[in-house]
């Protein structure tokens, strides 16, 4: 098993406790979204995924980013996604929420709508539209795909806007609380649904969500307003992604430079923040990382710098922070920042104790990417922690498929 060997951090500012909303993490070192795609067919979380949070929320006081989570089937993309929609899904986040807080950590529920990065076929068999911003493909596979299942792309109305922002994401706000999240995060990144209004390549309507900064920006910041109303400000996060080529996306290429988009967002929360509602936290992907890969150092462009320009409350920076560098010296000169966390998603799949081996500087086990996305057990919650040998049976957890939670 190939390891990777990093310098302790537990004298450094990761490892000094930070007010994050209503709470206080123990550390800055927080649990990114993770898609693994081990739900059950109906989009209700598994036994699988209670193990596997329940695991890595050993360390008191981390906070879990749980895996993106749709806001409805017909807004989904992939089988075996996770959803937030139904009193079934909250249940069983419920009894995943408890591992959490038993262990004295905390969650967040990340609301998804996939938009034009749905799988065609998916829609199909879900009976659902193929729906962004515009009818404007990511890719040409994408297009070939939409077209042979029969499911083109097209643009949401208006009153099917208005339906998401009043009744969509409301629901699922509800139900997160309900399961015991302690903080609801809006998925704005990567390409998805609201990335898709953001942006001028993706977005050439003429009615009040295209158009300017502020109409593109409409569809979010209306539901961010909508779901401080629900959940209160002080447990809202939303993520974004200003640097994202992943899925279609162009970034500084766009019409209008993504940074500026991205700083129109923030300035808008740190002016709600100015009047009483300041978000939990904002979540950022570094330029370092599109999607679940790592960017070759010669084609990285930009930085996120200009954040902290305009966003003044708790911010979570993710992407690539380890990157075969012993010594975390880009963490560390980031951690600098007092009001700055750190997610981190692909080690932490391989490491159940990640914290307590870069508070230790313990070997990190590499991450097995052809196990990210599977039906199956191996490489899911099989991974030892440091100081064990693993005893599962890769035939055995091959077969072993997610199953519901037991009461």
């Amino acid at each position: 098993m190939s390891t990777f060997k990093v310098n302790p951090l537990k004298n450094t500012p990761l490892f000094e406790p930070l007010v994050v909303g209503k709470n206080k993490l123990q550390h800055r070192i927080a649990m990114a979204p993770t898609t693994r795609l081990r739900a059950l067919e109906d989009n209700t979380p598994s036994d699988l995924a209670l193990k596997y949070y329940e695991e890595r929320s050993k360390t008191p006081g981390s906070l879990m980013v749980v895996e993106a989570t749709v806001v409805a089937a017909e807004l989904g993309g992939f089988e075996r996604t996770p959803g937030i929609f139904t009193e079934k899904h909250a249940k069983a986040w419920k009894k995943i929420n408890d591992a959490i807080h038993s262990n004295g950590s905390f969650s967040s529920c990340q609301l998804w709508a996939m938009g034009r990065s749905s799988s065609p076929q998916y829609l199909k068999n879900h009976n659902a539209d193929f729906v962004s911003a515009s009818s404007i493909y990511f890719s040409e596979e994408s297009k070939q795909e939409a077209i042979a299942a029969g499911k083109e792309l097209r643009s949401l109305t208006e009153e099917e806007i208005e339906h998401l922002i009043n009744v969509v994401y409301p629901r699922s706000a509800k139900l997160a609380l309900e399961a015991g999240f302690d903080y609801v995060e809006v998925h704005a990144a990567h390409g998805y649904l609201f990335d898709e209004f953001l942006h001028p390549s993706s977005n050439q309507r003429t009615d009040k969500y295209g158009g300017s900064i502020e109409n593109r920006a409409r569809f979010l910041l209306a539901v961010i307003d909508k779901l401080i109303g629900i959940v209160g400000a002080d447990r809202l996060a939303v993520r974004l992604s200003p640097w994202a080529k992943f899925q279609g996306m162009k970034a500084e290429k766009e019409e209008v430079h993504s940074v500026v988009t991205i700083s129109y967002v923030l300035s808008e929360l740190q002016r709600r923040a100015d009047a009483g509602n300041a978000l939990a936290y904002v979540s950022l992907v570094e330029p370092r990382a599109q999607g679940s890969f790592t960017v070759d150092e010669k084609e990285r462009r930009g930085n996120n710098e200009f954040a902290r320009l305009i966003w003044k409350g708790p911010l979570m920076r993710s992407g690539a922070y380890i990157n075969d560098d012993p010594d975390l010296s880009t963490l560390k000169h980031d951690a600098k920042d007092n009001n700055t966390f750190f997610g981190f998603a692909r080690y932490y799949t391989s490491n159940p104790d990640f914290v307590e081996r870069l508070r230790e500087g313990l070997p990190l086990q590499k991450y097995e990417r052809p196990t990210f996305y599977a039906d199956n057990n191996w490489q899911y919650t099989t991974w030892p922690k440091y100081g064990e040998e693993s005893k599962a049976n890769k035939e055995e957890e091959l077969k072993r498929l997610p199953q519901a939670i037991q009461a």
